[in-house]
């Protein structure tokens, strides 16, 4: 099981219903099964779905219902897919203009799928207008709510995505919305959303890893604040979110092609030098503490160990072709998998191997200096001397992590914007850093690649007051 296919069982529920969930955590998403032991509900697919047909098998039950709860915006649905492969009826909201066969839902609307497996979809507009969320209902009562982009787990679904003029408006939508479930529902009531783990979807940060209807009416804004004050705490808080996005929601509104994940095209070394030379995007997913003791020159280092296809999808110019650098071919398979996704389908070409087995000559071979929070106060203190003064300090964080906090005098340029804005950093030894060191990694490779002296600080931002590095807000 890789890093992106973690799962877990909510087999406690009542009437013999478990509920099994797939998680996407390099996208921050969740895709859930429901099942009464004998045919299942899936909610929220992502694009491959041999991970929910092997879950739907643990649980011994028949796709017989494939639900969306809006047109996904960060990820390519595998939902047509799965309704293919399993004759599964696929339904979404009877407001969505699709070209496909599907089966349209309105607000209140029933659908039993056995004696004891029925969903009901309730209208929660305000991360989509045109959103539904769907209870689990029992013989008893409401079991769970499947909340997609709506109700998620201390803060709700980002309201700006169908572009800016539509956020206020949407941004009370999702207030009515989330009240709404939480005046039908009783506090019992399992929330199951599919956004809120890391996915840039979300108008806030997340909370928790479980909750109730009861939890939620209890800590989240959308309860716990009056209209004006929700909708104006949830649009000042709302950052960027990836260029890619404005692509998902066209390609599931046409209905996306199935899945292809045949191994690209192996690169010879030559072939890799020739890539290079030529400034292609060619990713090395090591781990950042590998790619810093050696690495082929030209490359960008983004692990599969943090986000990759989140950052290298916002980074890239659309449709430039990508090629792929894994210690083993299952790394990448791996990162194949998580760029398709994001609708990345066609990688250019790929190598395994160590930087020495990849490198057509011993000239290829980089490295980069590494520090921490620690070595940039003795650096900015006259110590620190076997590494390069610190002559600009670079922090590629988000601009609402920059506004909370950051080094006084420091550049600030988002990862995603770093490629295109490499010409503003200012002359000298770059420092560079982020939260933890991932991202800072792949924006010193891109510095690097430009020319430019490099230190990268692998070290956690939460360490810099403590290591004597000055902050402001």
């Amino acid at each position: 099981m890789t890093r992106t296919e973690t799962r877990d069982t909510d087999s406690a529920l009542p009437g013999g219903l478990a509920v099994e969930i797939v998680e996407t955590s390099s996208l921050g998403d969740r895709s859930y099964v429901a099942s009464d032991g004998e045919l299942a509900v899936v909610v929220d697919p992502q694009r491959d779905v041999d991970r929910v047909l092997a879950a739907a098998g643990r649980l011994g039950s028949r796709v017989a219902l494939v639900l969306e709860t809006h047109v996904h915006n960060d990820y390519v649905s595998g939902g047509l897919e799965l309704s293919r492969l399993t004759g599964a009826e696929y339904a979404l909201s009877a407001d969505d203009e699709v070209p496909f066969a599907h089966r349209g839902l309105s607000d209140g609307e029933v659908v039993e799928v056995s004696p004891r497996l029925r969903v009901r979809a309730v209208a929660t507009p305000g991360h989509t207008f045109h959103h539904l969320s769907y209870v689990l209902e029992g013989d008893e009562g409401p079991v769970g709510v499947f909340t997609g982009g709506s109700l998620l787990y201390g803060t709700t679904g980002r309201t700006d995505l169908l572009g800016d003029e539509h956020s206020e408006v949407l941004a009370r939508h999702q207030h009515a919305s989330a009240r709404r479930l939480g005046d039908e529902l009783p506090d019992g009531t399992r929330i199951w959303p599919t956004h809120g783990f890391g996915s840039f979807c979300s108008a806030g940060q997340a909370e928790g890893d479980s909750s109730t209807i009861g939890d939620q009416r209890r800590s989240n804004p959308a309860f716990t604040l009056a209209e004006h004050e929700f909708v104006e705490q949830t649009l000042a808080g709302l950052d960027a979110y990836p260029a890619y996005y404005a692509h998902m929601g066209v390609r599931n509104t046409a209905g996306p092609e199935p899945l292809d994940l045949r191994a690209p095209t192996r690169a010879d070394a030559d072939e890799l030098r020739h890539r290079l030379e030529s400034g292609e995007w060619v990713v090395d997913l090591r781990s950042r503490k590998a790619y810093v003791k050696s690495h082929l020159a030209g490359t960008v280092g983004l692990g599969l160990d943090g986000p990759m296809a989140t950052w290298l999808g916002w980074m890239i110019d659309w449709g430039a072709p990508v090629t792929l650098l894994g210690e083993t071919s299952d790394q990448v398979a791996q990162a194949q998998r998580e760029l398709a996704r994001i609708g990345i389908d066609r990688i250019a070409a790929s190598a395994a191997g160590t930087p020495a087995e990849l490198a057509a000559d011993a000239d290829q071979h980089r490295t980069l200096p590494v520090a921490t929070f620690a070595d940039l106060a003795a650096a900015r203190d006259g110590g620190a001397r076997e590494l390069p003064a610190p002559e600009v300090v670079l922090d590629v964080r988000t601009t609402n992590e920059f506004t909370a906090a950051h080094v006084p005098g420091a550049v600030h340029i988002p990862l995603y914007d770093i490629a295109r804005r490499v010409d503003e950093v200012p002359p000298g030894a770059v420092w560079v850093h982020c939260g933890s060191g991932y991202r800072a990694t792949a924006a010193a490779s891109v510095l690097a690649n430009a020319g430019r002296t490099v230190v990268l600080i692998d070290d956690k931002f939460d360490n810099a007051s403590d290591a004597g590095v000055p902050l402001e807000s």
